[in-house]
């Protein structure tokens, strides 16, 4: 879909952190702590504002966290376990979680998640998770069983308690084949652009573009993992003014490339 960026729009995107929120637990309600946050913060929302959330939020508000110790690994499970020097339990959930294996070395599997992305150990994760009255290696976290689905909910709700239509976006930081470092990748969005297609839009000295295909979502999803953080930040939601395009429904779909366009395949 073409969608020109308002070239005359001087409009700085400003990404700000939501401090206070509480630790999130199987249940909470997340929109109503998000709307909480922004009072406290002193944010107004208006008409092409996004939230952008940190998946871990929406994993536990969703009670995907699993102890381990309820987990029986397969004999694939095991065999992986064996190959890579992981716990052949979390190898288990990571083949649930998977629609297929594609590589491994000691300490990582890369899989094609069921959600249709690539990504390490079908990022299922350890830090930041509570572990409760048990020992905390035992804990994990899997990732939203529907991302979109739930960006499309929490966007619902906001707009039920602001009055205001806003874009929601929930990411978690993936790490790339071809370089370095993790960054902050969208895994869900609802009423915003995922890609925004500008072949045939022109360039500053009006010749049509023919190739140029944006990644808005995982860009702005980079910015805002910045804001937000990696390790005990406590800032696992953000909001954002400015983002230069306008806002529209979308999937996730968008963004990923099909396999028999994927040279890394």
């Amino acid at each position: 879909m073409s969608m020109r960026m308002n070239r005359q729009r001087a409009e700085p995107l400003v990404i700000t952190p939501l401090a206070g929120l509480p630790l999130i637990k199987p249940g909470s309600d997340l929109p109503a702590l998000i709307r909480d946050a922004l009072e406290v913060r002193g944010i107004d929302l208006r008409s092409g504002d996004i939230l952008v959330l940190a998946q871990k939020i929406i994993s536990k508000a969703e009670g995907r966290k699993v102890n381990l110790t309820g987990v029986s690994p397969s004999p694939r499970a095991r065999e992986l376990a064996e190959q890579t020097g992981k716990d052949p339990r979390e190898v288990e959930l990571i083949l649930q979680e998977s629609k297929q294996v594609l590589r491994t070395r000691p300490g990582l599997i890369i899989v094609e998640h069921r959600l249709g992305f690539i990504c390490a150990n079908a990022g299922i994760d350890h830090s930041n998770v509570d572990p409760g009255e048990s020992a905390r290696k035992d804990w994990v976290l899997l990732l939203p069983q529907d991302p979109d689905g739930s960006a499309g909910i929490i966007r619902e709700r906001m707009e039920q308690l602001t009055g205001v239509k806003v874009g929601v976006m929930i990411v978690d930081s993936h790490g790339r084949s071809w370089r370095l470092g993790t960054v902050g990748t969208s895994i869900g969005l609802a009423g915003m652009p995922g890609l925004v297609d500008l072949r045939g839009e022109p360039d500053l000295f009006e010749e049509k573009l023919r190739t140029t295909q944006i990644g808005a979502a995982d860009e702005l999803a980079a910015g805002a993992s910045l804001v937000m953080g990696q390790a005990g930040e406590g800032l696992p939601a953000v909001h954002v003014r400015g983002f230069p395009y306008e806002l529209r429904e979308a999937s996730l779909q968008e963004l990923l490339r099909p396999e028999e366009e994927d040279l890394f395949r």
